[in-house]
């Protein structure tokens, strides 16, 4: 699992490459929960380089959406792949996290 962080106009984009499973999950968890600690509560979370992800990746990004909003921030997805979308519109994320076809979009949805 490769992991990048950038900033684009104060919010904090991350961009994971590779699969989300029960072998990345614990530092795509630690990553996204130092990025929350240090107070980064506006992520967008760039998936382009996603294939895959298990249901220990679905875990991990409500555990960090939620934290995000109880700080009066948000965690947003960006180019979800194909096969990732099909898993998260099925196990009904697609309600509770916001989507985007791009980065940019995404951040520029933080208003």
């Amino acid at each position: 699992m490769e992991i990048q962080d950038r900033q684009v106009n104060g919010i904090s984009v991350v961009q994971f490459f590779g699969s989300i499973d029960a072998l990345t999950a614990p530092a795509v968890t630690e990553h996204l929960s130092g990025l929350i600690t240090a107070g980064q509560t506006r992520l967008v979370v760039d998936l382009s380089g996603v294939d895959f992800t298990s249901s220990a990746g679905l875990r991990l990004l409500l555990v960090a959406v939620k934290e995000t909003r109880s700080l009066g921030g948000d965690l947003r997805l960006a180019a979800v792949q194909p096969d990732v979308l099909k898993v998260l519109k099925i196990s009904g994320f697609t309600n509770i996290l916001k989507l985007f076809e791009d980065v940019d979009g995404a951040v520029a949805s933080y208003g």
